[in-house]
């Protein structure tokens, strides 16, 4: 089942950011994009990668008017220590949600119940707090933060030009398609 347009899980977590913890919760995340960036768990192998990965670009997600949540079913307080505790780690700005009973884990479908981790799964959320894109990876396989980054380029394009399309490798500036009307229903 796909879970394109379907409505985040109302949810309200502990995060760490910024150096202190905060709370997040739904209401934040409304009238405006989103990236939840699920991974297995803190003090991991691959996961330290992709979180850098991300971190390096952050500054464009934020250009595009975006946000970042990583998602692990760690404890706050973990994320803490391996921010702590982790040079790579150290370098990263946005929030860092935790997810210990696996609310959210299961509200995008990517809890792993009997390990109570999370799959690697990255999800675009537009200002309505509806998915519009996703993808989800084996736990041995790291992302690309550019390309997610295109895909949330690409995702408000066409969320503000809704009688174009973008074709692949799209950027921003970049021909778009205009399909006719009939097929736009199909798309």
């Amino acid at each position: 089942m796909s879970l394109i347009n379907k409505e985040v899980v109302d949810f309200t977590v502990q995060a760490y950011a910024d150096g202190a913890f905060k709370e997040v919760s739904k209401k934040d995340i409304l009238g405006k994009w989103s990236v939840f960036f699920f991974y297995p768990a803190d003090f991991t192998f691959v996961c330290p990668t992709e979180l850098a990965d991300l971190a390096s670009i952050y500054d464009q997600f934020q250009e595009a008017g975006c946000e970042i949540y990583s998602v692990s079913c760690d404890t706050h307080f973990v994320h803490k220590a391996w921010h702590d505790a982790s040079d790579t780690i150290k370098n990263i700005k946005y929030p860092m949600l935790a997810d210990p009973t696996g609310k959210l884990a299961k509200g995008f479908d990517v809890l792993i119940e009997d390990g109570g981790l999370a799959e690697r799964g990255s999800f675009i959320v537009n200002p309505a707090g509806k998915i519009v894109a996703y993808e989800v990876t084996a736990s041995n396989v790291g992302r690309n933060s550019e390309e997610l980054l295109r895909r949330v380029k690409a995702s408000r394009f066409v969320a503000e030009h809704g009688d174009q399309v973008c074709p692949a490798k799209w950027q921003p500036g970049a021909e778009t398609l205009k399909p006719s009307l009939d097929l736009v229903g199909l798309l």
